[in-house]
């Protein structure tokens, strides 16, 4: 609904049944009542199952790497990086 003063249009907002016009004072009051009421968030993966996600995967990428590391890029055979012989020379290798 548009109302004309001093050569001015003003829109007004209109409520459901589209007949009667609200002022801009009462438009602010419902948002007000609207933004005061407190929404309830619903999460679709909770927090706790994020935490063991996010554990499986730095875990996935830890064994991941050190499997590509170890057999792409140190040319090994891929089994030995389950070998504890492999691990106590790497860190003997570090140490020296």
């Amino acid at each position: 609904m548009e109302s004309v003063k001093r050569g001015r249009t003003i829109n007004m907002a209109l409520n459901k049944s589209n007949s009667e016009a609200k002022t801009r004072e009462e438009a602010k009051k419902t948002k007000k009542t609207r933004e005061k009421r407190k929404r309830i968030r619903v999460r679709l993966i909770p927090i706790w199952l994020r935490i063991i996600i996010v554990i499986v995967l730095l875990a996935a990428s830890v064994v991941l790497g050190a499997i590509f590391g170890y057999a792409v890029i140190g040319s090994g055979d891929a089994k030995d990086v389950w070998k504890k012989s492999t691990w106590t020379h790497i860190i003997d290798l570090v140490n020296k």
